[in-house]
């Protein structure tokens, strides 16, 4: 039997998961002066998706003060979102929004990028230990736990006051705490592979993500990168994806092969790894949060990689979760349901809208319409670069019914 007290540290704040959520409220909170520690499963640099940020990110970058740090690595800027039809392009400058804020951001290899924040937080004085795995967790009355960790070389436990999972896909909290719900979001499949085109392009292009419209139920992706190399997928329903046959490599290039925008851009291209495939990703839980814990990012549920919401979701929650907790810590009464889980839902929900309305082709009709309206332009183009809480525009507002009303409109 270990001892207990030899095999234990405490902490203010642990945090579970060393990616963009994590590393943003680990990042604040010890700019505060609390002691926090990061435990993460894997060993960095590892393969993760989620590249093309929004410019609402930065936002949240910048109450980390991590904005130095990811500039000085070189990453692709990113300025805008075009979608691709065939011959016909749609293109949106974030510039040009109507929500004030940020308009630009960046396209990153998120292995390097995660890597870049994790080592700046230890820099700053985090602990943050890799290839150790949460077991358990047992919670307080009064919301303090201790959390059984296991790594390569033993066990032992962290006592902490608050704990951020921002665990990602790994939803350890959901797993132990049994919080897990199924989506309503209808099953898809994504392929996906980093590629190295014959010829580098310097066009004017290469500062977007380029959306792919393919079929009614079939899209994809180009994501390029500051060294030359990019992102490329396609994402559909489970059962189109599944007609394609053969290794990852040859149903990627049937894809290659078949959509045009890819067909310019990567014919004969070198594959840098061999293609993946996620089926059924999107998710959901019945609580973002619970005396002593905070779900952020990924682990509070995903929805889709269309309009790459994923990150600026996972910012957007570990920063608010860090300036409550902070509160929390210091004797003042927060309202969790109120102040973090309207506020997380309300973007997840606009989200969601255009999500829903990209799947039923309504937004391609609207995209694409020979009329176009400035103003409108602009109130979409804020949402897709991530200004999902503007009370003033009222894609954000009244989404669902303004997509459908104004797809009708255009039909």
């Amino acid at each position: 039997m270990p001892d207990f007290k030899s095999n234990t540290k405490e902490v203010d704040v642990l945090i579970i998961g060393a990616g963009p959520s994590a590393t943003v409220a680990a990042s604040i909170l010890h700019k505060k002066g609390y002691t926090v520690h990061i435990v993460e499963k894997q060993k960095f640099p590892r393969f993760v998706i989620g590249e093309s940020l929004l410019p609402r990110c930065m936002e949240n970058f910048q109450k980390a003060n991590l904005i130095e740090t990811i500039e000085s690595h070189g990453f692709q800027k990113k300025f805008g979102a075009m979608f691709a039809k065939a011959d016909e392009y749609c293109d949106f400058e974030f510039a040009n929004q109507f929500t004030e804020g940020w308009g630009w951001t960046w396209q990153v290899q998120r292995a390097d990028f995660d890597k870049v924040l994790a080592e700046e937080v230890q820099n700053r004085g985090v602990t943050l230990e890799y290839e150790t795995e949460v077991t358990d967790v047992k919670f307080e009355n009064d919301g303090s736990s201790t959390t059984t960790v296991k790594n390569k070389d033993s066990e032992y436990y962290i006592k902490a006051r608050y704990i951020v999972d921002s665990s990602g896909y790994g939803k350890v909290l959901p797993r132990l705490l049994n919080l897990e719900k199924p989506s309503n979001l209808p099953p898809r499949t994504s392929i996906f592979c980093h590629v190295k085109p014959r010829q580098v392009s310097e066009s004017p292009e290469r500062k977007r993500i380029i959306i792919i419209v393919h079929l009614d139920n079939v899209w994809g992706w180009v994501i390029p990168f500051s060294d030359g190399t990019s992102s490329i997928g396609m994402v559909g329903d489970s059962e189109e994806m599944d007609n394609i046959k053969g290794s990852m490599e040859e149903q990627m290039r049937h894809w290659i092969a078949n959509v045009q925008a890819l067909r310019d851009r990567f014919t004969d291209s070198e594959f840098i790894f061999e293609p993946r495939k996620i089926a059924g990703y999107s998710s959901d839980v019945k609580q973002l949060h619970g005396k002593g814990y905070v779900l952020t990012g990924n682990a509070s549920g995903f929805l889709d990689p269309i309009f790459s919401s994923g990150v600026t979701l996972a910012t957007e929650s570990s920063a608010l979760a860090a300036e409550l907790i902070e509160k929390e810590l210091e004797g003042e009464p927060v309202d969790w349901d109120l102040s973090y889980t309207e506020h997380i839902k309300k973007g997840n929900a606009v989200f969601k809208a255009f999500i829903e309305a990209w799947y039923r082709g309504d937004l391609q009709k609207i995209f694409f319409s020979e009329n176009r309206n400035e103003k409108i332009r602009k109130q979409i183009c804020s949402v897709l670069a991530g200004y999902v809480w503007d009370q003033n525009n009222p894609f954000v507002t009244k989404p669902e019914r303004i997509l459908a009303n104004l797809s009708q409109v255009i039909r």
